[in-house]
């Protein structure tokens, strides 16, 4: 028997997620599901999910609920991060004071001023779950689900380079849904090579049936129908000569194209402020599946595209599989720079993770990935070092808010959402600078 942690059970409807996607492998039935979080009754009903799903597929599944996060830790195969930090009022202040300033944003969650504080408030709590890990399950795999992720997976490898870690995203396998479906064929038809950073990952190669599909994407790109339902990656397509991975929505706030100008928005059909509703809708799912399982109701059980299940059934048979992860770029790309975090093909067997070297991407998208790899690092650096002067330097050099907003505005407000999450601040940033030395420094 093995032990998977899922650690931020209180995600529910993804707990059940990824629970049918292990359950449903025969060869993952004799395991041990070990749930944590710190709201009791989302614990329970993660425990109610889990046992559900388990019956189901007639698993052989011991299910363990822990408030207790070393509990949950103790001698664990692999382990599932899942959390949100601060929840859905962090998130509402992520937003509006941006919006004060005249930045708007979609997501907010992995690049930009909204990426950046959910990294800031995110890494100590990965850096101490981390520490218990090394101390309670040495040789356990992290798999990091939670935004941003390459701030939090460089986090983690940068504070404990021994630590085995990936970062885990839908973003390469739902684009090639997309592009199945603007191509006009079932997406098992699909081949591909990708590369970059998460959520900017390009389809370097895209085939049907072993044939370059690009030709049919540019005229399919055509169609006005077609274009409506991607217009922010169809131009960036258009712009740059590939495909990028996500959705429109988020590439909008990853750029200094989109988001600028209400005309840009109108034009583009950006939908600002989407994660906020995407919030709200989770925060009543949860409500209703719990109902659910009180009630004795039953949920469909498909299996999702996650890649978490693929890599544990990999890593139990010894059965290989190929997946797209987050790594330390060990020259895996070589025009990016050295140690950031990338997203490429890996190789998963009983061995572990092995990163497929890439090569060069073309100097246009290494170029459109690059300045985003320096931001990440300084939100990692100013975390792990508790420098105040970093986060703003991360801010300054991210392109959609040096788009919008001047210096003094940026400096402005990063102060502001500073202190507004207060607590949640790494402490060094926090206590950096008291309030009569800030408002002088920066008047």
């Amino acid at each position: 028997m093995f032990k998977v942690a899922m650690i931020g059970a209180g995600s529910v409807v993804f707990v059940k997620k990824l629970l049918t996607d292990i359950l449903g492998l025969p060869d993952l039935h004799d395991v041990t599901i070990s749930l944590h979080d710190i709201n009791a009754e989302r614990l329970e009903t993660a425990g109610m999910m889990a046992r559900w799903t388990a019956e189901q597929f007639g698993a052989n599944a011991r299910v363990e609920e822990h408030l207790d996060r070393r509990a949950a830790l103790a001698d664990a195969d692999f382990v599932i991060n899942m959390v949100q930090i601060g929840m859905h009022e962090a998130t509402l202040l992520d937003f509006e004071i941006p919006r004060k300033y005249g930045l708007k944003q979609t997501i907010a969650d992995t690049l930009g001023i909204g990426g950046i504080f959910r990294g800031l408030r995110t890494i100590p709590f990965m850096v101490d779950m981390v520490g218990d890990m090394r101390e309670l399950c040495p040789d356990a795999l992290l798999l990091n689900y939670t935004n941003p992720m390459s701030i939090l997976t460089q986090a983690v490898y940068e504070a404990f380079p021994e630590q085995k870690v990936v970062g885990l995203c839908h973003n390469v396998q739902n684009t090639a849904a997309d592009l199945a479906e603007y191509l006009n064929v079932p997406v098992e038809r699909l081949s591909y090579d990708c590369a970059g950073i998460n959520h900017q990952t390009w389809f370097l190669k895209l085939r049907i049936d072993g044939e370059d599909a690009y030709p049919r994407l540019w005229q399919a790109m055509e169609d006005p129908q077609i274009f409506a339902k991607d217009k922010v990656r169809f131009e960036l397509m258009r712009s740059f000569g590939w495909f990028v991975s996500e959705s429109s929505e988020h590439n909008a706030e990853y750029t200094p194209y989109f988001l600028k100008r209400d005309d840009l928005i109108a034009e583009y059909d950006v939908p600002v402020d989407e994660y906020i509703r995407r919030s709200e809708r989770n925060l009543g799912r949860y409500q209703d599946t719990r109902k659910q399982l009180l009630a004795g109701e039953s949920f469909p059980l498909e299996r999702s595209v996650e890649y978490g299940s693929q890599i544990i059934h990999a890593m139990v048979t010894g059965e290989p599989e190929v997946i797209y992860g987050n790594v330390k770029n060990t020259k895996l790309i070589e025009n990016l720079p050295e140690d950031c975090c990338v997203e490429v093909p890996i190789i998963v067997d009983r061995n572990g993770l092995r990163p497929c070297h890439v090569g060069k991407l073309p100097p246009e998208l290494a170029g459109y990935c690059a300045p985003h790899t320096f931001v990440q690092d300084l939100t990692v650096k100013a975390a792990l070092q508790g420098s105040r002067d970093r986060v703003h330097r991360a801010v300054l050099l991210d392109r959609h808010a040096a788009s919008v907003l001047s210096i003094k505005e940026i400096r402005a407000m990063v102060e502001e959402l500073i202190e507004a999450h207060g607590d949640a601040m790494p402490e060094g940033i926090r206590n950096s600078l008291r309030a009569s030395e800030k408002a002088k420094r920066y008047a």
